[in-house]
């Protein structure tokens, strides 16, 4: 099939990098965003997000003429729509998919099509999602004819082709990592299968629409059962005073035993995301799936707790001070470490609540963003040489590399929350906070 002109709908973390890694391989890319500051920066050869390698990769290919984003959506060859999914509340249920992203980017297109076109779904979507962008489609284009209606004989082919990359290793995972590829007939995921070979050296391996919709779901609801252990596993050794970071160390060195690492909660747009569309699909089947959200989204209040004792040690230390003396500083707000990437992240969660329980003053360090997000509205952004000196209570949320070489002697007489095991030889529990010897 004719692939010289490639649409992406969606200039985020997974379209951006998309439209940018196809337009090395001198394809013309149209890159379609809602934003039109986004869409101006691109124009420019600059970036609106923080992703190692991008901004050459971008720079480049809007230079060399092969990619230019627009607000509207063009003629092309395929489509890939790479859309958000979140949730909404619907009828006292809270995580519900809200595919109107989607839907708006089906309607956005429909105009645009003609007979041979390929338009993939990349959005992470509960299962069923291709086959209603399908139908939203064929509703708009009625002259047209698609894989639900004529098979393989249909006007559009239409497949669903998750991604599965790494924030912060994005494009190097986009070229290498296999491609799940779902068609909603055989030709359909051949078609997808013939895209995704310009740029991807993993194998691009073929399968149903739903069944690629289920296999990216299933990857993160497994990650998100084992990190539920971690995290669980880090309160019951809070509750019988054991190093749970010394314990996995122990535990890890059975050969057929690898327990991930405990944190603060789970966060991105994927694994606190996506086991909720298994859910929302199966909620009486998915037991283990459903207590794993459970333990990771209560695991922020547990380390909220873990700041409130660690007040109420301050003051019993210093009983001429109060509440409102004390300075609580919050050692990063990404979901992960060494990225920019706010989304459905516990660290950002904890600090908020902090905010807004506590009387005391508050710091926040992240290295990565210039702004703090208005919901830390009368919060200071410090740098870590700042709060070091001035913070009495230090909350570590995130593991950069940058808090990472904070040393020993820079922490004294701090109390400490660790949520992340940076400093586990330091204090003698994780997130209890103990001052350091001098």
């Amino acid at each position: 099939m004719s692939l010289e002109t490639i649409s992406v709908i969606g200039l985020g973390y997974i379209g951006l990098p998309t439209a940018a890694v196809i337009a090395s391989r001198r394809k013309r890319v149209i890159g379609v965003d809602i934003s039109l500051q986004a869409v101006n920066t691109i124009n420019r050869g600059e970036i609106h997000i923080v992703e190692p390698e991008l901004d050459m990769l971008v720079h480049a290919a809007v230079k060399e003429g092969y990619l230019r984003a627009t607000t509207v959506p063009e003629p092309a060859d395929a489509f890939l729509v790479a859309v958000p999914t979140p949730f909404k509340r619907e009828e006292g249920k809270e995580h519900v998919p809200d595919l109107s992203y989607i839907h708006s980017a089906s309607l956005s297109i429909a105009p645009v099509l003609k007979p041979g076109d390929l338009v993939i779904l990349e959005s992470t979507s509960p299962v069923g999602a291709t086959e209603q962008m399908e139908a939203w489609l064929a509703e708009a284009r009625p002259d047209l004819s698609f894989p639900s209606q004529l098979g393989e004989a249909s006007d559009i082919r239409v497949a669903h082709c998750p991604e599965r990359v790494l924030p912060g290793h994005v494009v190097r995972e986009l070229v290498e990592n296999d491609r799940v590829i779902g068609g909603m007939t055989p030709r359909c995921s051949e078609a997808a299968c013939e895209l995704y070979q310009l740029f991807v050296q993993g194998d691009c391996i073929s399968t149903t629409a739903r069944t690629a919709e289920m296999a990216k779901l299933t990857e993160n609801s497994f990650r998100d059962v084992n990190i539920a252990f971690a995290n669980e596993l880090s309160i019951i050794c809070d509750r019988l005073d054991i190093n749970v970071w010394e314990l996995i160390r122990l535990a890890n060195r059975h050969p057929r035993v690898n327990i991930l690492q405990p944190g603060p909660g789970v966060g991105g747009h994927c694994i606190a995301v996506d086991p909720w569309f298994i859910i929302s699909e199966a909620p009486e089947q998915a037991r283990l799936i459903r207590t794993a959200r459970d333990v990771n989204d209560g695991k922020p209040e547990w380390v909220i707790d873990k700041v409130s004792q660690a007040v109420g040690q301050f003051l019993s230390q210093h009983p001429e001070r109060t509440a409102r003396d004390i300075t609580v500083a919050c050692l990063g707000l990404a979901f992960k470490p060494d990225i920019d990437d706010l989304r459905e992240s516990p660290a950002l969660a904890i600090t908020q609540a902090l905010k807004s329980r506590l009387p005391s003053r508050l710091m926040v360090v992240e290295p990565n963003i210039d702004v703090l997000p208005t919901s830390l509205e009368g919060s200071k952004l410090v740098g870590i040489d700042v709060a070091l000196v001035e913070a009495d209570i230090i909350v570590l949320l995130v593991d950069h590399k940058a808090f990472k070489k904070i040393g020993q002697e820079q922490l004294t007489g701090r109390l400490l929350v660790d949520t992340r095991g940076v400093w586990a030889g330091q204090v003698q529990r994780l997130a209890v906070p103990s001052p350091l010897p001098t």
